[in-house]
């Protein structure tokens, strides 16, 4: 069994973190592609050590 690549690990994350929000209500289908999007490049950006904004609009990460 080999490594699992760095991407893989953030997608693997996103998902799960994507399956509890709708678990519990928080993400619907109508903004599932937006909130996942929000939520790996949040985790994406955190690995990265970038900074992330967490605004009422959504997650923005700070790439420079």
């Amino acid at each position: 069994m080999g490594k699992e690549s760095t991407q893989e690990q953030v997608l693997r994350a996103s998902k799960e973190i994507a399956v509890k929000f709708i678990e519990v209500g928080r993400l619907s289908p109508s903004n599932f592609a937006e909130a996942f999007k929000n939520i790996y490049d949040a985790i994406d950006a955190t690995v990265k050590g970038a900074p992330v904004n967490v605004t009422t609009s959504g997650i923005n990460s700070e790439k420079s």
